[in-house]
């Protein structure tokens, strides 16, 4: 049997786009080139990789468990050149990082512009992604790095503390504690707080922070609502009442008269802590401590202090 690369970047390539036309155009291939190349795998292995008859193109059930093990194959191939790259300190090509949700709409326009300022050979391709997403992608190989909030303590992936984002409660002056300096987060109730949806990993530090569980008996609220970003969870406070709970960098782009309604913990400070997270087998050394290096560098440095470690709140 005689499997080559060009079929395997093939096979993931339609997998991406699920279309054989966009999937040939990104291999800079015809159409036919690449069909004729994956039907001739299929032939070797006896087995469809993928439905044709579907639109768009779906995978079979054995074809999934080849494209994930040719995604696996093609990183190890590429981790070849890699090696040699970081033993020459080469640090150049491209770097695909996934940003929370939380995270993204606060730290990337400041990334771009930093990368920009380098003027390196890095090519720093960003994707927004929730953290399950992220963790899946970089152990496929469709990501190089995350930055995530932690610690997630998996066992295939390496995690490097970046900077430490306070939370402060966000409250309206409707809502009973808007008068106090400090909110007691032993008196809050689960039900009270406008939350994000559960695919935010900000939500399950919400809880844990304000020891929220599902044991916790309280009246419902006449209206439930689980936003999709801070930015919505500060306007239905805003408007509606209540409070939330948000991240340093979200305080920090608060209009001036929205920075009253910020308030400390009474008990003790609460923080997130913001990693890039890599595969454990990534070798590109140099490279990562480069990208490394760019992410600090959009951060203020109050915020790498690693003495803040302390108060970080874990995930759930």
């Amino acid at each position: 049997m005689n499997i080559n690369i060009q079929q395997l970047e093939y096979v993931v390539a339609v997998d991406s786009y699920r279309h054989f036309a966009k999937a040939a155009e990104s291999c800079f291939v015809t159409q036919p080139t690449l069909s004729m190349m994956i039907q001739k795998l299929e032939d070797e292995l006896n087995i469809k990789i993928f439905d044709r008859s579907t639109h768009p193109v779906e995978p079979t059930p054995i074809g999934r468990q080849i494209i994930e093990q040719a995604r696996v194959s093609l990183r190890h191939f590429r981790q070849i050149k890699e090696i040699a790259d970081n033993e020459r300190n080469i640090v150049k090509g491209s770097f695909r990082l996934g940003v929370i949700p939380t995270i993204a709409p606060y730290l990337i326009p400041e990334l771009l512009e930093k990368q920009n300022e380098k003027r390196n050979e890095i090519s720093l391709t960003l994707h927004e992604y929730t953290t399950v997403q992220i963790v899946n992608k970089l152990q496929n190989g469709m990501l190089d790095g995350g930055l995530l909030a932690g610690p997630l303590h998996h066992d295939r992936l390496t995690e490097i503390p970046v900077y430490y984002e306070k939370f402060y409660a966000y409250v309206s002056p409707k809502d009973k504690t808007y008068s106090e300096k400090e909110v007691d987060l032993n008196l809050i109730d689960i039900n009270h707080i406008w939350l994000l949806e559960n695919e935010h990993c900000l939500r399950g530090q919400i809880e844990r922070l304000c020891r929220m569980k599902q044991s916790v008996k309280s009246a419902s609220p006449a209206v439930q609502y689980k936003a999709g970003s801070i930015e919505t969870l500060i306007h239905v406070v805003d408007h509606n009442g209540g409070m939330t709970i948000i991240p340093e960098m979200s305080a920090m782009r608060l209009g001036k008269g929205q920075h009253l309604h910020l308030r400390d913990f009474k008990n003790s400070p609460a923080y997130r802590e913001v990693s890039l997270v890599v595969s454990n087998d990534y070798v590109r050394k140099a490279m990562l401590n480069e990208v490394l290096k760019i992410i600090k560098s959009s951060v203020p440095k109050e915020m790498q202090d690693m003495r803040l470690k302390e108060f970080v709140v874990e995930l759930v």
